[in-house]
């Protein structure tokens, strides 16, 4: 950074094991002594143990963006394939598993993932490789992902069901930490790529675009293709299983082409030193990572709006079918309305985000988004809904277009705003821990994700919803009863996970004051490694 660093008076506290940081220029002369005060004096060992060895990363071009952004599709498409819009109908109308089994496994497999995803994450931050710590679990994933996947989607047809059940659910469970064994790394790497507060956002953007483009691609190549009437319909089994298969090969894809066109970059990345530390120290790093406050309010606001996250995906299907009436081929029309609003949420967030600052325009983002996804459903309860298939089409259409445009806008500024509190942790912990940040992140949304998805197979048993009935023939009052009471638990835990970010501190001055902290830390710890390194000479 140009010019000289003034401390800003919202700068947090440095770890007492850093040294004092001087508001000047740094001087090439030795420093001069200073009288010993009762803190240890930093020695050029514990200074480079300490604090993050810096280095600048140089401006993302638009190919590098591209890199990093595709290997998101995987991630969409897994989302797609592991997400209880699909796995509740899935194994429940089509396997045949009793709904409150089948939210009961999805749950639990939830809460596996998000126990091991921080371990994943510690694991990538210790890794050290001529590759780096992020690319050589990236390569890894990619095969363990494609035999993971088509196992699941590709149970036998000839065992019992609960033999079927126990198969696909430990399939399950392993496709699920495959994926997190890609997505945690790729995560991590985006705030290495850029320390830049605007150009994150950016850096987000292409990946939410992908990520949107995979997921919601590859739903109607599923609906179109695989579940038409003329392949058999919606449960129909084999359809499933050719999906399983195209998914495998295309997630398998887009992993190799990022890990493989972002490894030009892997000498400008974060490069830690080697640390031995005790275990008390780790864990001492860890809590301190994982209890950064800003990181805190991002975690409560994802423990409510995984509960709306996973009640909704576990539903829609059947609110679709069965509700609304609409056919396989009418949600892959509005998959490509999701599409689309993937390219305008791009569009929509930089600007935003520039305006008028990250945090309150996530705030406005999710707000609008939230009330407009609960417009259909209001109009059909209250009997002002259009009755004529065409209308119902149009209406969910635009409703979810303009919806998803602006949750799309809003995760993208707040994954922006996850990855400013690495630098935040670090001036606290003297540490950077991108994987363990994100991973923890991710914790509590998996938890109340799979907690959602439980409660809608309790709100399917409460309101008597007939397993094995054909689609398209279930009682229309059984599901008037599940929408009266999905949508206020829905549209009441997501408004609430937007309250709990009105305390989240990092903005842009904050965020130059943490880089400009650990830059000089940095700078003073190289100095005191050249001074530790000149020889000394008597009489001198």
């Amino acid at each position: 950074m140009s010019g000289t660093w003034r401390p800003s008076p919202r700068a947090p506290q440095r770890p007492s094991f850093w040294p004092r940081l001087s508001t000047r220029p740094p001087n090439p002369s030795p420093p001069s002594p200073v009288r010993p005060d009762r803190r240890p004096q930093p020695t050029s060992r514990n200074v480079s143990d300490a604090i993050p060895t810096l280095r600048e990363t140089p401006k993302l071009g638009v190919g590098a963006k591209l890199s990093y952004g595709v290997g998101s599709i995987a991630v969409g498409v897994s989302v797609l394939g592991l997400s209880a819009t699909l796995l509740q109908p899935y194994l429940n109308r089509v396997i045949g598993l009793p709904a409150l089994w089948v939210g009961t496994a999805i749950m639990l497999t939830l809460m596996l993932d998000a126990v091991i995803d921080p371990a994943i994450g510690q694991w990538s931050d210790k890794l050290r490789t001529r590759w780096g710590r992020r690319h050589p679990l990236m390569y890894a994933s990619a095969p363990l992902i494609a035999v993971a996947c088509i196992a699941f989607w590709n149970s036998p047809s000839d065992w019992p069901v609960t033999t079927t059940g126990i198969f696909v659910i430990s399939m399950l469970v392993l496709l699920r930490l495959c994926v997190s064994l890609y997505e945690i790394p790729s995560s991590a790497l985006a705030p290495e790529l850029t320390s830049d507060y605007h150009q994150r956002t950016s850096l987000f953007s292409y990946r939410f675009f992908f990520g949107v483009l995979g997921g919601l691609g590859m739903n109607v190549v599923l609906y179109q293709v695989f579940l038409s009437p003329a392949a058999g319909g919606i449960l129909n089994k084999a359809g499933y299983a050719n999906f399983g298969i195209l998914a495998a090969g295309v997630m398998a894809l887009s992993i190799l082409v990022s890990a493989m066109g972002t490894h030009r970059h892997i000498k400008d990345l974060y490069q830690p030193p080697v640390r031995k530390v005790p275990l008390r120290q780790v864990a001492k790093e860890i809590v301190g990572t994982i209890g950064n406050r800003s990181l805190i309010v991002v975690m409560i606001s994802g423990l409510c709006s995984g509960v709306s996250t996973g009640l909704s995906g576990a539903l829609s299907q059947y609110f679709y079918i069965e509700l609304w009436g609409v056919s396989a081929a009418s949600i892959s029309y509005i998959s490509m309305a999701g599409v689309l609003a993937s390219v305008s949420g791009v569009i929509v967030a930089g600007p935003t985000s520039r305006r008028w600052g990250k945090k309150r325009a996530m705030l406005v983002l999710f707000t609008c988004s939230v009330l407009t996804s609960a417009i259909p459903l209001s109009l059909k309860l209250l009997n002002l809904a259009p009755t004529d298939s065409g209308m119902v089409l149009t209406l969910l259409l635009v409703d979810y277009f303009v919806a998803t445009t602006l949750a799309i806008a809003g995760f993208i500024i707040i994954s922006s705003m996850i990855a400013d509190v690495v630098e935040d942790a670090a001036v606290k912990t003297g540490v950077r821990s991108e994987g363990l940040l994100l991973a923890a992140n991710g914790l509590l949304p998996k938890f109340t994700g799979g907690i959602g998805v439980f409660l809608s197979g309790v709100l399917l048993t409460l309101v008597a919803f007939p397993t094995h009935a054909a689609a398209g023939t279930v009682d229309p009052d059984i599901m008037r009863r599940l929408a009266l009471i999905f949508l206020p638990i829905n549209t009441g835990m997501s408004l609430l996970s937007i309250l709990v970010l009105l305390p989240y501190k990092i903005d842009e001055d904050l965020h130059a004051s943490n880089v400009a902290t650990l830059e000089e830390a940095a700078a003073t710890a190289e100095r005191g490694r050249i001074e530790a390194a000149r020889p000394v000479v008597d009489g001198a």
